[in-house]
């Protein structure tokens, strides 16, 4: 049978814990497939923030959305083109304390034609994960997908898995979930709060 993708991995974490009418959050959006895979778990009386900085990555999440809408009842969707930084601001205080996912996707957009130099950067994803681990309900999970294999990838992933080694038990349990023969192939770790 083999082992799970990454992206499957992160994918079963988060359906393990989502419901029909839960909250959560895809933190970078890119093609939109966590979004749409979010929208699905939450469900027509769900909801789903996608944030990204780029406007092409959230035209491409948007169409993905159209093309499945009609086959699928789909959570509210709410697209947001701003830095997954600002997730607490731009979340309504209701939701704060009661996401049950938050996916991060990091990188850059993987997409012909735009620009890999454009890529997330530890400094803000950091305060993301922080952000994001405050607020889930108990027992949700935060997923981080990692890429070392490109520039400026290594330094993010190295910062993010330093991040969750650190972070205190009573906050939450930490994994990681990797190909260990091939040091430059995406990984994931995942938080799920206590």
């Amino acid at each position: 049978m083999g082992f799970l993708s990454v992206l499957s991995y992160a994918h079963k974490l988060a359906a393990d814990r989502l419901q029909s009418g839960d909250a959560a959050v895809d933190a970078t959006a890119g093609t939109g497939a966590d979004t749409l895979f979010l929208a699905r778990a939450c469900g027509r009386r769900g909801q789903v923030w996608a944030f990204d900085i780029q406007a092409e990555a959230l035209r491409l999440t948007g169409e993905r959305l159209a093309k499945e809408a009609d086959q699928v009842e789909l959570a509210q969707v709410h697209l947001l083109q701003r830095s997954h930084a600002d997730m607490k601001e731009l979340l309504p205080q209701a939701v704060h304390g009661h996401l049950g996912a938050v996916m991060f996707n990091l990188g850059y957009l993987p997409t012909e034609g735009a620009d890999h130099s454009l890529i997330t950067l530890a400094e803000t994803t950091l305060a993301a994960l922080e952000t994001a681990t405050s607020l889930l309900r108990p027992r949700g999970i935060v997923t981080a997908v990692l890429y070392p294999g490109h520039p400026g990838g290594d330094r993010e992933a190295e910062a993010v898995q330093a991040w969750a080694a650190a972070l205190p038990a009573s906050v939450g349990q930490t994994i990681l979930y990797r190909q260990i023969q091939r040091p430059h192939a995406p990984y994931l770790i995942a938080i799920e709060k206590k």
